[in-house]
């Protein structure tokens, strides 16, 4: 009786840990992110003069490339350092000037990808990504000086980087590191890729898209190294008629795939990174404008973007120039390193949670309609030690109330009523390692 006691004792305890503790291999990946990496990557990048997606391909020295051949050469670099647990390609896509307003000459946008495959779901993918490109004034000169540092070096840089930190572990999901191509003139790299893992029967987790990581002083006077948003769509772009249907009498209005996504890097960045401050946006981009991240979403893969809280735009999209005092240009000088490097360390632990996760249920059922108590019911997960029920307020932007209910695959959570709040339900793995939350998909008579 005693033994049995006593065994009772450690699996509680058990559980309390497995939902409560942080993980320490999450600190070292963040105590691993290297600024002065970064600052040098950033300079190397900028010094290709420029980076347009239609600029010199033939030179070592100018152009977008030069700057491939080096991204490729330091992935490259890496997977030698981590026995070739690296695999490092060119996808690439021919683009034509015709219907195309932004393309000055018909090519092949080239992306760079570097993917670490995981031990245990090697077709489960978790990205991020830069933009290798740049432009100047004019997005359709190719020649003009346009280092591009912040815009969107800083990206790329830190997708290096987050390569060089976590290529050092071994994960069970897929991590893909990534160099995108022509954004500025129309989302290509992002959307060759996505196709690209359509076709490859990819599942994607999420990507993280990081565009400009490296400004903290804004065009309106605020200057923070804390602050940075998290851009994220309501609902997939691919829903169905049925779906968008359901949501008038279920809720979900705001609880889509990518933006669980969204919550799971706030809490994370939350737990282990307090310093910061992640500023959930509820848009799929800033104002009319687009990322790299959409032609995912387009798809109905799930896809965030990470970037500064405060822009300058006399630093974006800029001739370098000084005119009415004013120097305009995405120059080295303005790049904020310590900043750059804090932000690639917010995914970098990102990917590492989500690599070292289960996967999400499959389904989520939910009932009590006219009831007192909410009722959850999920699929089984291969891999799972338990599972995590989140709620919260219908108005909150957040997941704030949690309960680990072990290996089981229902619960009723007695005194809730379902009108009142939202829920959902991530699987928990042996080391504390969660899935994205799952917004139910069912419902339970």
């Amino acid at each position: 009786m005693a033994l049995k006691k006593l065994l009772l004792l450690l699996c509680i305890f058990s559980a309390m840990a497995i939902s409560a503790q942080t993980n320490s291999k999450i600190y070292d990946i963040i105590n691993a992110v290297s600024k002065e990496r970064i600052k040098n990557d950033i300079t190397t990048l900028a010094n290709f003069g420029t980076r347009n997606t239609f600029s010199d391909t033939v030179s070592n020295t100018r152009g977008i490339g030069a700057a491939r051949r080096w991204i490729k050469s330091e992935f490259d670099k890496m997977s030698t350092e981590c026995n070739n647990c690296l695999n490092v390609f060119y996808q690439k896509d021919f683009v034509t000037k015709k219907g195309n307003s932004r393309v000055p000459h018909d090519a092949w946008v080239v992306n760079v990808v570097a993917i670490q495959k995981g031990t245990k779901y090697p077709n489960r993918y978790i990205i991020m990504s830069g933009d290798i490109d740049s432009r100047a004034s004019d997005t359709m000169d190719f020649t003009t000086d346009a280092p591009g540092a912040n815009d969107n070096a800083s990206g790329m840089a830190g997708t290096m980087e987050a390569a060089r930190v976590l290529s050092k572990y071994k994960f069970e999901n897929s991590i893909i590191y990534v160099g995108l191509s022509g954004e500025e003139q129309g989302l290509f790299g992002g959307a060759g890729l996505a196709k690209y893992a359509k076709d490859k029967n990819w599942e994607i987790i999420g990507i993280l898209n990081n565009d400009m990581i490296g400004n903290i002083k804004g065009v309106d006077g605020v200057i923070s190294n804390r602050d940075f948003r998290i851009f994220s769509e309501p609902v997939p772009a691919n829903e169905t008629e049925r779906q968008r249907k359901a949501r008038r009498f279920y809720g979900g209005e705001v609880d889509g795939i990518s933006r669980q996504l969204a919550r799971y890097i706030h809490k994370n960045v939350k737990t282990y990174m307090p310093e910061m401050n992640p500023m959930m946006i509820y848009r799929l981009d800033r104002f009319g404008r687009g990322g790299h991240h959409r032609p995912f979403n387009d798809l109905g893969f799930p896809g965030i973007r990470i970037m500064e809280a405060h822009e300058n735009y006399t630093q974006q999209h800029q001739d370098i120039r000084t005119e009415n005092g004013i120097a305009y240009g995405d120059v080295v000088e303005h790049v904020n390193f310590g900043y750059a490097k804090k932000l690639t360390a917010v995914n970098a632990i990102t990917m590492a949670n989500l690599a070292w996760a289960p996967p999400s249920p499959k389904t989520v059922k939910i009932g009590g309609i006219v009831e007192a108590s909410a009722k959850l019911k999920w699929s089984p997960v291969d891999g799972a030690v338990g599972y995590k029920i989140y709620w919260r307020d219908t108005t909150s932007p957040t997941w704030d109330n949690s309960k680990y209910v072990g290996n089981v695959t229902e619960q009723t959570l007695d005194g809730i009523v379902i009108d009142n709040s939202f829920f959902g339900v991530a699987a928990v793995g042996k080391d504390g390692f969660e899935s994205v939350v799952v917004f139910p998909n069912e419902i339970m008579r």
